[in-house]
């Protein structure tokens, strides 16, 4: 893509807005697409409405360059690269609304020599179903299917591949996997990333390269998976996980991970239930696995209601803690966050009140108004139980002292690891 000149991004959030940023700072004039007329404005006014370090200044450098401008609505441009949400839907089958709403929004823009690149996480198959749409669309224009490499219109799968917190770091150093409908897409959609990627781009096809993306996150997974299942194991047998795990992963081929409240974010929670929906009756482990990690926030949940019970005061008159909102450390993204959802479920269950300390965001979500978000220091003074279920930097510093006389459910090992 040698004579791309404008790029549109379709969906702003946490991959969509870096991705928009980085090419901006490359020198390329990029479109920024969303639905939410907030995040619009915001960027517009050269501000963003994530948390991500380092993305705020090349945003606001970007907008003042005039390089990034944000719409609600698709405009022509040279490449388009879909980052809109791919939830799942109540049967764990994966939710392509949100990449046909963008492919109804983007089509009446399309022209002959566009490239359109689908970076969100999707079950086997969606970039095909993507070109299908397209396709009913726009009749009049050529699509690879039906004529590959001399398609008006190429189609290209690519994932993002990126941990949130290090964004900025990982788009431009992190291999990419690029799988085109065609050769001729694949070899475009590469030229097009290699404006700022300083990693290897790996060609391939779409299905191949739409399961690369749910392959990797469901070995997290498994992993994952492991840690917490052993953590419920070891409550049973009353042995101290964190020292049992420190302790195996002295032998040199062992790496056991860190056990926790379960597991978020949208690809690891989500993905592997794509590959599951897939290959019902072939993915039992990775069923099995995605069923243990789903299982951990109630048990977390058991764990915490059992101290209540405990308590040598009326359980309306226990005043409980959760520390940690997001679905990792040190970022405000609460999306499939096992934190969230015990919490959710304290303050609903709970008929005292309930403290939320998450330093990552300044006002609660919808779900969360029968708790009160407070600072550290207040809810390590006024709580009587304290549940840490995200090990944000701020809490690594809490010692026992702190918590004398107090009652604590430690999911991340910071207290009893």
């Amino acid at each position: 893509m040698a004579h791309t000149t404008t790029v549109s991004v379709i969906g702003l959030g946490y991959i969509g807005l870096p991705t928009s940023a980085v090419f901006a700072k490359q020198g390329v004039r990029v479109i920024g697409v969303d639905v939410n007329q907030h995040a619009v404005d915001v960027i517009n006014n050269g501000d963003i409405h994530i948390v991500e370090p380092g993305l705020r200044e090349v945003v606001a450098n970007a907008v003042k360059n005039g390089l990034l401008r944000a719409t609600t609505q698709c405009e022509p441009a040279d490449a388009f690269i879909m980052a809109v949400p791919t939830p799942f839907n109540a049967d764990k089958t994966g939710d392509l609304s949100y990449i046909k709403a963008a492919a109804e929004n983007l089509a009446p823009v399309l022209r002959a020599e566009n490239l359109i690149i689908l970076e969100s996480t999707s079950p086997v198959g969606t970039t095909e179903q993507l070109e299908q749409w397209l396709q009913a669309a726009r009749p009049d224009l050529s699509f690879p299917s039906a004529a590959g490499d001399n398609a008006d219109v190429q189609i290209a799968y690519c994932p993002e591949r990126v941990l949130p917190g290090k964004v900025m770091e990982e788009l431009v150093l992190n291999d990419r996997v690029i799988g085109g409908l065609s050769n001729k897409a694949s070899k475009q959609a590469a030229e097009l990333y290699k404006v700022f990627l300083r990693g290897d781009c790996l060609l391939t096809n779409a299905r191949t390269a739409e399961m690369a993306k749910l392959t990797e996150n469901s070995f997290r997974d498994v992993n994952i998976a492991f840690a917490n299942e052993l953590s419920l194991i070891c409550d049973k047998l009353s042995i101290n996980v964190w020292e049992l795990i420190r302790l195996a992963n002295h032998h040199p081929r062992v790496k056991i991970l860190q056990p926790g409240p379960g597991v978020g974010g949208h690809c690891i929670a989500v993905d592997p239930w794509f590959i599951v929906s897939s290959a019902p009756e072939q993915a039992r482990l990775i069923r099995t696995a995605r069923e243990v990690n789903d299982f951990k926030p109630q048990w977390v949940l058991n764990q915490v209601l059992a101290c209540l019970n405990n308590c040598d005061k009326p359980v309306n008159e226990v005043v409980v803690a959760c520390l940690g909102l997001a679905f990792k450390a040190n970022i405000d993204d609460l999306r499939e966050s096992p934190a969230l959802r015990i919490a959710q479920q304290i303050a609903v269950t709970h008929g005292g009140r309930t403290l939320l300390v998450e330093p990552n965001i300044t006002q609660l979500p919808s779900a969360l108004e029968g708790g009160e978000l407070v600072e550290l220091g207040a809810a390590l003074e006024q709580a009587d139980i304290i549940v840490l279920l995200v090990d944000h930097e701020p809490f690594k510093a809490i010692t026992r002292a702190q918590l004398e006389g107090k009652v604590w459910v430690d999911t991340k090992g910071l207290i009893d690891g």
